[in-house]
């Protein structure tokens, strides 16, 4: 990669940053497609996150930017403008800057999880699903799985309020859905979705009873580092199918830098 003055540049923006993927995955297809483009990590506390911002829509040679943990929901409302997609989730997880330096904001972590599934030959039509979280990439992957026809869909959250609020958003689009605030237990669900933070750090508490799996049930992440999240690996020891955070990512790839307009000014 040889980086000079006409090189275009994105970022992803998180706090921590040191777990994140998509630099490796984004500078991979750069150098695949020939783009004299790179992106970069930067860490940047959610007190900062707006005068962070703010900045960015000085800097004339940015595309765009990704934004993970913790900014996800909070990004939203710092675009001028986002897509109806990301307004229907309350979150953004891809960022363009246009020439003018307005910030257009998108989401694509739902459909990156269901592409993810879906790819490993996991089927979501008529699966009972406890979600664990209500977060950004949580609130886009329950619109997702929605939309690709599970039967039901149960939300767990520590804050039981925020889990309500979710399902009060999605209770007009889907209507005939079965939609249930959930325990802690996976007890009785053919697909348990971790969309939380826990398991990034080895002292994390685990997501839900992990204890109580069996080994028909599937048991996916979005967690990238570890790749083998402490409930993954319970989930391996029970006999369950287990699906990493990685593939979520993966499947954005392209689209994000296509929304980005990476490298094309």
């Amino acid at each position: 990669m040889d980086i000079t003055g006409q090189t275009r540049i994105c970022a992803i923006v998180a706090d921590p940053v040191q777990q994140v993927k998509a630099p490796q995955l984004i500078n991979a297809w750069v150098d695949k497609k020939c783009v004299n483009a790179v992106l970069v990590p930067m860490q940047v506390a959610p007190a900062e996150l707006a005068s962070w911002a703010q900045a960015m829509r000085g800097l004339k040679n940015l595309d765009g930017f990704i934004a993970t943990v913790p900014h996800k929901i909070a990004m939203c409302d710092l675009c001028d403008e986002v897509s109806p997609a990301a307004a229907l989730v309350g979150a953004v997880n891809i960022v363009r800057r246009d020439p003018d330096g307005r910030l257009i904001g998108h989401i694509l972590d739902g459909e990156g999880f269901v592409a993810g599934l879906r790819r490993s030959n996991i089927a979501l039509e008529g699966k009972r699903v406890m979600l664990c979280g209500a977060g950004g990439a949580a609130n886009a992957i329950a619109f997702a799985l929605m939309a690709a026809g599970v039967a039901a869909l149960a939300i767990y959250n520590r804050t039981t309020a925020k889990a309500q609020e979710l399902i009060d958003r999605l209770k007009p689009i889907y209507p005939s859905g079965e939609l249930t605030l959930a325990t802690d237990s996976p007890v009785g669900f053919d697909l348990i979705v971790n969309a939380t933070s826990l398991g990034m750090s080895e002292t994390d508490p685990l997501p839900f009873r992990a204890y109580q799996l069996v080994a028909t049930q599937i048991v996916a992440e979005i967690i990238m580092k570890p790749a083998l999240t402490p409930v993954l690996a319970v989930a391996q020891e029970k006999g369950c199918t287990v699906q990493f955070g990685l593939p979520m990512l993966e499947c954005q790839i392209d689209l994000m830098a296509d929304f980005m307009r990476l490298g094309q000014r």
